[in-house]
């Protein structure tokens, strides 16, 4: 095995801290920075210090090694893109203000990659000219950038990061399905070899496009993502994505719409509460405007209006709530007491809970007053059933009606099959066995490298700092010389005898710092193992400390070393 370098502490660039930063959120931001790992340079921008450089580049070598395995081929393209692809998909707008826009000094547009789907279209459609030269898997490891409206939790949601994206190339749709299931197991083994707890988890494409697509979500009390698990089931999934059906309910023995007087009733709380019903029974009525269109949103009155489900259901059109000069140029628009029931130009999308046959309490469109009665389907027509609500804790599983458990979770991996819109918009075709020009299709595969590192510092740190797994620790042991020239001797001689084995070693020999402030930032830094030269340095004797259990051991030099290279 071949000789592994040893850290020194005493040359190494990287300060500890007693105190979190003040900016500190989230445990991982608290104990990356802490523990010397990384430094912010500007808001969502960070510097690897040469601890974290480690972790990071070990993250990427699993990475690596698994996108290999798979035949996939790494390349390296450029983050600043060209304005052309991206206008030609859409994403140039679609994007919004999270695109990093620039111009060159003779005004031409660019952008800072987001996600390198047109590039790497562009490449293959360059490289590519017959269905002999497919299908092909094309990655890279490489930073990403996103303008952040308010960049927080440290490396978690960074203005830039480091992310794998591969791409699959197919002529034919059970093509795409086999590279999609290729990824899908080369990352159940990526985030098995991390040290990852993770679930999959069907999700919405976004602004990605294609058909299918599924998460890869970290459960942590940091996360950013909402995740639903049924404890009876398989069923997973991003709360975004989960849809229901709506079924229909006989409504012969429902009353006549009835208009009721409610005064001072402009809330469902001041409704349900003047009328003696419960929230559920009533009907709530969201305005939105859609480009500039207002469109209603119907959900029960229990329940809230998801504005990230509304808005994807309507993207890439802009979606805004309605305003006071928007009431005003809509006098039929009563605010507080709006109706499905006699609504007139207002498109009507509601949730498959307010199904057909349904009935409800609702606004009358009049000041004051209520409806009684409405019945979907009968009274009012939904011109579109979309799944718009908040998941709640307990809502059925759809399939099979058990009652969800909602989790947080960090998203470290998203998978998609894309399909053909990218090459729709790029005209990316070969010919075909038949010499005929065919439309490719394609697969788009990310892993946030530089969020897996906080993934698992959230994960698996406990109170007294970070506790790395093995593989992809800064170093496999940690030898601490407890401060005395006898003792910083034994700890360079064993580290010395380590690294000749290929153990990788971090050696705290700092002159005059104590033997308490080692022991702690030993602890603070997290690599699995540590090894004291201390009190009985003078007989051979060295301490074996496990990081992540606390048990403790007296062992040998020999010993030691016999252990750890085991």
């Amino acid at each position: 095995m071949a000789n592994a370098p040893v850290q020194r502490m005493s040359q190494l660039l990287a300060k500890t801290l007693r105190d979190d930063p003040a900016d500190a959120e989230v445990l991982s931001h608290k104990l990356l920075v802490r523990a010397g790992y990384v430094r912010r340079t500007a808001a969502g921008i960070w510097s690897w210090l040469p601890l974290g450089k480690k972790v990071l580049a070990n993250v990427e070598r699993i990475v690596r090694e698994e996108m290999d395995a798979v035949g996939a081929q790494e390349v390296l393209l450029p983050a600043i893109l060209p304005r052309e692809p991206y206008e030609a998909t859409g994403r140039w707008e679609e994007y919004g203000p999270e695109l990093f826009r620039l111009q060159d000094r003779r005004g031409g547009d660019y952008l800072l990659g987001p996600t390198h789907e047109e590039i790497f279209t562009l490449l293959v459609k360059d490289q590519a000219s017959s269905y002999k030269d497919l299908p092909v898997i094309l990655y890279q490891i490489q930073n990403k950038y996103r303008d952040e409206a308010r960049p927080r939790a440290g490396i978690l949601r960074g203005r830039e990061f480091l992310m794998k994206d591969s791409y699959s190339f197919d002529t034919e749709d059970e093509g795409l399905a086999k590279s999609y299931a290729l990824h899908r197991e080369a990352y159940q083994k990526i985030f098995a070899r991390l040290g990852l707890d993770y679930r999959i988890c069907a999700a919405t494409a976004g602004a990605m496009g294609g058909s299918k697509s599924e998460e890869f979500l970290a459960p942590a009390e940091a996360g950013e993502d909402t995740f639903a698990d049924c404890p009876n089931c398989d069923f997973a999934a991003n709360t975004e994505a989960i849809t229901y059906e709506s079924t229909s309910v006989d409504a012969s023995d429902v009353p006549a719409a009835e208009d009721i007087p409610t005064p001072d009733t402009p809330t469902i709380e001041t409704l349900a509460a003047s009328l003696g019903v419960p929230a559920s029974a009533t009907l709530k009525n969201l305005l939105v405007k859609v480009d500039g269109e207002i469109v209603a949103v119907g959900v029960p009155g229990d329940r809230e209006v998801d504005m990230d489900k509304v808005e994807a259901h309507f993207a890439p059109a802009t979606v805004e709530l309605v305003t006071e000069t928007d009431f005003a140029a809509r006098p039929d628009l009563v605010r507080g007491y709006v109706g499905p029931r006699g609504l007139e130009k207002v498109t009507y999308i509601a949730d498959p809970r307010i199904a057909p046959g349904t009935a409800w309490i609702t606004g009358a469109n009049k000041a004051g007053t209520h409806t009684k009665n409405v019945v979907a389907g009968r009274d009012f027509e939904v011109d579109a059933y979309v799944d718009v609500v908040v998941v709640q804790e307990g809502d059925p599983c759809p399939k099979c009606g058990t009652g969800l458990v909602l989790d947080r979770a960090i998203e470290i991996g998203h998978i998609f099959q894309l399909g053909r819109k990218y090459a729709d918009a790029l005209k990316l075709d070969v010919l075909g066995q038949n010499g005929k020009p065919v439309r490719v299709t394609m697969g788009s595969y990310g892993i946030g490298v530089s969020r897996a590192v906080a993934a698992l510092a959230e994960q698996s740190a406990d109170d007294k700092g970070l506790c790395w797994p093995a593989e992809v620790a800064p170093a496999d042991v940690h030898v601490v010389a407890a401060g005395k020239a006898l003792q910083t001797e034994l700890a360079l001689d064993i580290s010395g005898k380590l690294a000749a084995a290929g153990v990788r070693v971090l050696v705290d020999d700092r002159p005059g710092v104590s033997p308490g402030v080692k022991f702690t930032d030993s602890e603070l830094i997290g690599v699995p193992k540590i090894l004291v030269a201390g009190r009985r340095a003078a007989d051979g004797v060295v301490e074996l400390k496990d990081r992540r259990t606390g048990e403790r051991e007296e062992l040998t030099v020999e010993e030691a070393v016999a252990r750890l290279t085991a």
